[in-house]
């Protein structure tokens, strides 16, 4: 698919406003019904990007791989931050995906002086200076080798538990809502990889009374996906 390599013009316009170390946010997992939310960090400063950098979603998942580690090998900084089932269940989407970008930011060797974060909520707030961009995974450097890195993670770490949980194909679904996945609910019920406060619970009516009640206030309910 023809696409637009990112590029590195919105860093560059944090660098001429003062900002020294700029980093890339891009988040995995938000709609995923089990495992983490996970967030990758990457500085990249404004070398060229390796060919074929783009948002996560737009390669295939052998190119991602590939890149992977070519990216974990060019960036100047890059680490990874998550928040479990159960904490996007105690805290909600919102503060789960800033817990896991904050763990992210302070695993990283470097201070940041901005952060250029993908969409166009800011979800991550003070103390960071924060812009947003949308499909910034798309047109940022840094937020594209963000989005790839967290993926494969992401992908990697669901694959390694799939064989603890053999009915619900994580190595392909990777926790996402897929019709194994859906199928596995139903018979087994859910696991403790499972986010039990989203919606898709409601469409289970032997685990219903597993669900649990999603006392953040205003995230947006996610679909039941069935």
């Amino acid at each position: 698919m023809p696409y637009q390599p990112p590029t590195h013009s919105v860093e560059r316009s944090l660098r001429r406003a003062g900002a020294g170390v700029v980093v890339g946010l891009d988040e995995v997992g938000r709609g995923a019904w089990a495992g983490p939310v996970t967030v990758g960090a990457a500085v990249t400063g404004l070398r060229k990007a390796p060919e074929g950098l783009t948002d996560s979603k737009l390669l295939t998942p052998r190119r991602r791989e590939q890149l992977a580690p070519v990216l974990a090998g060019w960036v100047t900084a890059s680490a990874i931050g998550q928040a479990s089932a159960q904490e996007c269940d105690d805290l909600g989407m919102t503060a789960a995906l800033r817990l896991a970008a904050v763990r992210a930011l302070e695993a990283l060797p470097v201070e940041p002086d901005a952060v250029i974060l993908d969409g166009k909520h800011d979800y991550l707030g003070g103390p960071w200076r924060v812009r947003t961009v949308i499909k910034g995974d798309q047109s940022c450097v840094c937020v594209a080798a963000a989005s790839v890195l967290a993926k494969v993670h992401r992908d990697a770490l669901m694959a390694e538990l799939a064989p603890r949980y053999p009915e619900f194909g994580f190595a392909e679904n990777a926790g996402y809502p897929s019709p194994v996945h859906r199928a596995a609910l139903e018979e087994h019920g859910p696991t403790g990889l499972h986010r039990l406060s989203w919606a898709y619970m409601d469409a289970l009516p032997r685990w219903r009374h597993l669900k649990r009640s999603r006392e953040a206030e205003g995230d947006e309910q996610l679909t039941l996906g069935f």
